[in-house]
């Protein structure tokens, strides 16, 4: 076997240990794709993003802008590579604050029980009741334009999913034998959580991180788009959308069709491969 063969069979190999169908494995590919460009950007861009020729305004696809330019005269192939860093950093800040958060609250609140849970559980239900892009708006009036407001924002509002997740499964789990025979051995409350009861839900816990991750870049997109999130002239696909915009009307589409996809892919991959993660560890992958 060559070495080719087998540096191209480590990572198929990988992507069948992965399980999942066909759909399951192309989602993965296209988020490691986007991840990869994401990490290379700044080399993979033929152009810098933030430069633009008044000259080249609304050029269509040709040999030295592959998709066209939008009406600053900005490469919209190079905007669309460094977009992906932005686009993809923010929902990742949301998901992790979300996440990590979430588990402290949901391992507090069910291990305690009594009036601790209800209390957290009520301003849990509260929290519910106001979607995350209003949050995010309601910083940005708050704080000003830009990223760091609207993804604390947001992460408050993705908190409540991973906690009650957490909770629940805490509280069915804090019930078992074995946690009750570390109890009997003495061993302390926090060690029994974190060390033994939380790696036993955390692959649930992580399959609900992907889905979020998904929706929270919907959701920072949108706000680019209204102008209320990444400002130029950082590139980001909800901005670049908004801007495309222009470009349509002079019948250059590209500039708003193709960042509107890189956002469809990733959430529709990030959704498959979420999902699929739920299906496995609840038994019912075919």
């Amino acid at each position: 076997m060559s070495a080719s063969t087998s540096l191209l069979g480590r990572p198929l190999g990988a992507l069948r240990r992965l399980g999942g169908g066909p759909l399951t494995r192309l989602s993965t590919l296209v988020l490691v794709g986007f991840v990869l460009v994401a990490l290379f950007a700044p080399w993979l861009a033929p152009q810098d993003p933030a430069f633009g020729e008044l000259g080249d305004t609304f050029a269509g696809p040709g040999a030295a802008h592959w998709l066209g330019t939008d009406g600053g005269g900005h490469d919209t192939f190079s905007a669309l590579l460094e977009g992906t860093r932005t686009s993809l950093a923010g929902p990742l800040a949301v998901v992790l604050f979300a996440t990590l958060a979430g588990i402290a609250v949901g391992l507090f609140t069910a291990w305690r029980g009594g009036w601790v849970d209800s209390l957290v559980g009520r301003v849990l239900d509260i929290l519910f009741a106001f979607p995350a892009l209003l949050l995010a708006i309601l910083a940005v009036a708050l704080f000003g334009k830009g990223l760091t407001a609207p993804v604390l924002a947001m992460a408050v509002a993705y908190l409540p999913y991973t906690a009650r997740l957490v909770r629940g499964l805490t509280a069915q789990e804090k019930v078992r034998p074995y946690i009750a025979a570390y109890q009997v051995q003495g061993h302390a409350p926090v060690f029994v959580a974190l060390r033994r009861l939380l790696p036993g839900i955390m692959p649930t816990v992580l399959a609900q991180a992907t889905v979020n991750f998904g929706y929270a870049l919907l959701d920072l997109a949108a706000l680019s788009f209204l102008g209320l999130g990444v400002q130029p002239p950082t590139p980001d696909w909800g901005a670049m959308i908004n801007q495309g915009q222009a470009a349509v009307l002079e019948g250059q589409p590209l500039s708003a069709i193709v960042p509107a996809v890189a956002v469809v892919l990733v959430v529709v991959a990030f959704n498959v491969v979420g999902e699929s993660l739920g299906d496995r560890l609840a038994g019912r992958e075919s």
